[in-house]
């Protein structure tokens, strides 16, 4: 392998402090840092994993929180064989804020795979008739009304956070929040929908109104059954910080962060974090996490938000051994169509400047982690931008002369290797007679499909197991090593491997006509 190089020049724009790198940072592959660290752990805590994250630790897929019983802590319970996790549910009309999932399928349905052009308006029709559906089923429907909560979720996360929302919103806040004004837009769409999920995540006892994520998590940890252990969670999961970076690609526009970073209201004008500011809020988050009692902390890197498919490059590569293309843009337009004057674009230097801001959020995170165990506390890092870097197809896996030395590419378990095709993380497409590329992010081109998720809690239970958390089978017994996420009931339940919208055409046209014609992953994903 090749040392990757770039000719990309640093663009003008970025802040001092955001430090270009040539080459992509090397994953942290010891999740102790270097620091050993020796337990006497007391009993059994009676949480055995907590999460506190965004979108893809709540469950997101598609555009919707709506399966969150296949959310990579709901995978790993699973395999912990602890029936007792807790997580929120969005059932109906497909979750929060717009299952594209499901209104493919619904035109599928209708109007076949192909749109021809005399049922473009009907579809329109539809589309919006749909969209209501789903509008009023969430905000006046069953859909509104509270849900009571049976004790705190243990997967406290929401989508759309970054750190300061995890550090400030409450259950108060959001609900205060759905009073606003709604969003302006022909087309209809789940006014807060952020708001509306994060009241399912929180508890709904009063004395609970004023609790972030952190204090809930507090409040589990506090549990430890009156002295019986020496934390109330066994494994808290961090996994925070990828929305400080992610709209720049889901928007394809770059504003970094300036005073006024860690205001709720200013910090809507920025969606890159300028290193510095990540560090200061996440030097809060740490503090937070302190308080928490848990036996182990897991705390997972920002993956390189460049490579998901929401925003493909174009052409060719701006230099053999780059990284980068000249330009990213949707995915579903071509090559031949890109219009560099009249399409949403991001630069390649741009990107090159987002990827090392987000190498740095990373080194921060390791140098948390290490300054924590070098007090003694049992925290980990699991460094999932290097799993992400691994599985890139069109970066690395179809590049040689760009990859790093450190690389290798990132081994698939062989339920999903024996896949055809093999599971990638370029755009989901369908043949019409199944999968024909993609596999591993879902239709919003951000989020993972249900085996991709199953990657993330594979990667998470190995570093359990290195911190000696047990996993027990139904009869209480322990597994033995390797313990190893059930892919065959992953892949049964996957809908967009098994059977994908026959009407995602390899060219992708419907997704860009629901794109055009309902602003759809704008109003969706920013």
């Amino acid at each position: 392998m090749t040392t990757a190089i770039t000719d990309v020049e640093r663009d003008p724009d970025t802040p001092d402090d955001v430090e270009i790198s040539a080459t992509p940072r090397e994953p942290q592959w010891d999740p102790t840092v270097g620091v050993p660290v020796r337990l006497e752990p007391v009993g059994e805590p009676p949480h055995r994993l907590v999460t506190i994250g965004d979108s893809l630790t709540h469950g997101v897929q598609s555009g919707a929180v709506f399966n969150t019983d296949l959310s990579y802590p709901a995978i790993v319970a699973h395999e912990l064989g602890w029936s007792g996790f807790r997580f929120p549910t969005y059932n109906g009309f497909g979750g929060l804020p717009l299952n594209i999932e499901l209104l493919l399928r619904d035109l599928e349905h209708r109007y076949g795979d192909q749109l021809d052009w005399w049922e473009v308006p009907l579809a329109v029709f539809r589309a919006r008739q749909f969209l209501d559906d789903v509008d009023t089923y969430w905000e006046n429907g069953p859909g509104s009304q509270p849900v009571a909560q049976q004790g705190i979720a243990h997967n406290l996360s929401v989508f759309g956070w970054d750190l300061n929302d995890a550090l400030t919103k409450t259950a108060a806040t959001c609900a205060r929040g759905l009073t606003g004004e709604r969003d302006a837009f022909l087309m209809p769409l789940v006014s807060r929908s952020g708001d509306r999920a994060a009241l399912r995540v929180y508890p709904s006892a009063s004395d609970c109104a004023d609790m972030t994520l952190f204090d809930a998590a507090a409040r589990l940890g506090e549990q430890n059954d009156e002295g019986r252990a020496d934390n109330g969670i066994e494994t808290l999961v961090i996994f925070l910080g990828a929305n400080n970076a992610l709209g720049a690609v889901t928007g394809l526009n770059v504003a970094w962060s300036k005073d006024g970073f860690d205001d709720p209201v200013r910090k809507r004008d920025f969606n890159v974090w300028r290193p510095t500011h990540f560090a200061t809020e996440l030097g809060r988050v740490a503090g937070k996490v302190r308080g928490i009692a848990a036996r182990h902390v897991i705390w997972c890197t920002v993956p390189h938000v460049t490579i998901a498919p929401i925003s493909r490059g174009v052409g060719a590569k701006v230099h053999p051994g780059s990284r980068y293309f000249p330009y990213y843009t949707r995915p579903w337009i071509g090559d031949r169509d890109f219009n560099a004057r009249q399409d949403p674009k991001i630069t390649a230097a741009q990107a090159l400047a987002i990827d090392s801001a987000i190498d740095q959020y990373n080194q921060e995170i390791v140098r948390t982690v290490q300054a924590a165990r070098q007090e003694g506390k049992d925290w980990y890092v699991l460094d999932l931008a290097g799993v992400l870097d691994r599985l890139a197809a069109r970066r690395y896996l179809n590049d040689p002369l760009a990859r790093p030395a450190w690389w290798d590419p990132y081994p698939l378990p062989p339920e999903l290797r024996a896949l055809t095709p093999e599971p990638d993380t370029r755009f989901l497409t369908s043949s019409g007679q199944g999968r024909a590329t993609g596999g591993l992010f879902s239709l919003d081109g951000m989020h993972p499909t249900t085996v991709g998720y199953g990657v993330i809690a594979q990667e998470l239970i190995n570093v359990m197991r290195l911190a000696g958390v047990v996993f027990k089978r139904a009869d209480g017994t322990s597994r033995p090593d390797p313990v190893l996420v059930d892919f065959r009931r992953l892949i049964r339940r996957d809908t967009l491997i098994n059977q994908p919208p026959g009407n995602v055409t390899s060219t992708l046209d419907l997704i860009r006509w629901a794109d055009e014609t309902l602003d759809l992953f704008r109003r969706v994903l920013v």
